[in-house]
């Protein structure tokens, strides 16, 4: 019996993409919201749904645990989560009524329910949780306990009926609370051991995640940030490193995700955690996100003291042009900087591509895949531009979208606006860039030559067939006074061209 079932919506096997990584991690932002009901006195069970198959599994919890309240409380820190996949929403519209079969009233957060709170209260939810969360459903969780109907809480949406006339109500989230006040995440409230199953069996090693920092402070006008805002606050560096060394001991982690949005931003922070780590012998090797900009060699040597042993950086683009027309406060050669400081430490360099930004021409193209011959990152991850709401660049181009308005699942790589070009030849550079890197990290053979030519020949025969004519406009007069025309003024690398680097790299 449990007063509260807590759950989340994303199970790894309706992904396509993310079942042949095969690299799950716990839902944290779940597990922080027990952990906080239950400092406060309050029975609680998790349902996890990564491993296990969401339907049948949460139909077993319901009976099991009888709840008076199910919270569907969505992981902030999974970046699959903040895609908005309509594949989750469609398994969180099932549990909420798998729920109320049972009589359990439905409180809902997540970025997905934020951007679109009504469609899950008419579905049958009472409560949507805006902003950082965990406090705010402790507070909602005792006033249905108590009966209570008194004042309004702050960060819920609700659902008022006027008449006939439905009106959606939501009062904005209350200050952050310091992260030096949340317990650990409840992570004895699920079986690890799944998770350590799925990791050795895949990757003969077994990695947990844990968070430094939530939120980030830069604005790249592409990045939703329905959860945390423009808002960053990191907890102490003593404290993280005390995690570390308790997933190490307990859990057996042989390795960490840091699931921030953004780590490393302040080097004194980055060189005090190093000296916490080593003085309680924490080290583990671990991942992280950060800019490109902030990786100094100070910093990377830091990283590399605290274990980091792989950085993946968001460089989206080659073309300074697109970098600035997406905001993203990022000059071209702080990739080419970051890139030789974390060489230099024997430190994995990683970097998230993005294709399909309003304005990107071909030319800009070569220069993302120049950019990428020749600081050779040890890992690409490609991806198309995706307007979520509450961007400014989903405003400048809401009128373009259609029915479909979210991808599926993470492997559903589609432009959903006007693009340049369409998704066959995006994904076609997809295609050869990931070949191309993957080449690097073995000796090429006469076949793998070959087909690495018979992909970029691909690319050369879909470019001039693959554009759209009515192709978005953008200009950048809005953020930084200059032009930038998404029609192809810019002269055509050959295909021989692409096949001879090929052979050359």
């Amino acid at each position: 019996m449990a007063d509260v079932l807590l759950t989340h919506s994303y199970h790894l096997s309706y992904d396509r993409k993310q079942v042949r990584k095969m690299q799950p991690y716990p839902p944290l932002g779940t597990l922080y919201a027990a952990s906080v009901l239950r400092q406060h006195g309050i029975s609680v069970a998790v349902f996890d749904s990564m491993l296990e198959e969401p339907e049948t599994g949460f139909r077993k919890a319901l009976r099991s645990h009888a709840p008076k309240i199910v919270a569907i409380y969505e992981d902030d820190f999974n970046f699959l989560t903040k895609m908005c996949l309509t594949r989750m929403r469609e398994v969180a519209f099932s549990m909420i009524d798998e729920a109320r079969k049972v009589g359990a009233r439905v409180i809902m957060h997540g970025s997905d329910a934020t951007d679109h709170a009504l469609d899950y209260l008419r579905h049958g939810c009472e409560f949507v949780l805006i902003g950082e969360a965990e406090h705010t459903l402790l507070e909602v969780v005792k006033s249905i306990g108590s009966g209570s109907h008194g004042r309004p809480i702050s960060g819920v949406a609700t659902l008022r009926r006027i008449g006939a006339k439905e009106v959606l109500e939501e009062r904005e989230p209350a200050r952050t609370r310091p992260l030096v006040d949340f317990p650990l995440p409840a992570r004895d409230l699920i079986d690890i051991k799944k998770y350590r199953d799925a990791w050795s069996g895949a990757r003969g090693t077994f990695s947990l995640n844990l968070i430094a920092s939530r939120g980030c402070p830069f604005r790249c006008n592409w990045c939703a940030k329905p959860i945390f805002g423009d808002t960053f606050h990191v907890r102490p560096a003593a404290d993280v490193a005390e995690e570390m060394r308790y997933l190490k001991e307990v859990y057996g982690a042989e390795h960490l995700w840091f699931a921030d949005d953004i780590f490393a931003l302040n080097r004194h922070w980055t060189q005090q955690l190093a000296i916490e780590v080593r003085k309680r012998d924490a080290a583990v090797p671990f991942k992280i996100q950060a800019r490109a900009d902030l990786l100094t060699h100070e910093t990377a040597q830091s990283l590399k003291l605290a274990g980091c042993a792989e950085v993946w950086m968001g460089v989206e683009s080659g073309s300074q042009k697109i970098l600035d027309a997406m905001e993203k406060g990022l000059q071209v050669e702080e990739v080419v900087s970051a890139r030789q400081h974390l060489h230099r430490e024997g430190i994995r360099a990683c970097y998230f591509l993005q294709f399909g930004y309003p304005g990107e021409t071909w030319d800009d193209i070569e220069k993302t895949i120049t950019l990428i011959r020749e600081t050779r990152p040890d890992d690409i991850g490609v991806s198309f531009s995706y307007p979520l709401p509450n961007t400014s660049f989903y405003q400048r181009v809401r009128q373009q979208l259609g029915a479909k308005q979210n991808w599926s699942d993470s492997d559903d790589l589609c432009v959903m606006f006007k693009g340049a070009y369409t998704d066959m030849f995006y994904r076609a550079i997809r295609d050869a860039l990931h070949a191309e890197v993957d080449s690097w990290k073995r000796s090429r053979d006469g076949g793998q030559l070959r087909e690495l030519e018979r992909l970029w020949k691909r690319v050369g025969l879909l470019e001039p067939i693959s554009r759209n004519a009515d192709a978005t406009e953008f200009t950048l007069s809005q953020t930084t006074g200059a032009l930038c025309d998404s029609r192809h003024q810019s002269s055509l690398i050959p295909v021989d061209g692409l096949v001879n680097s090929v052979r050359e790299a």
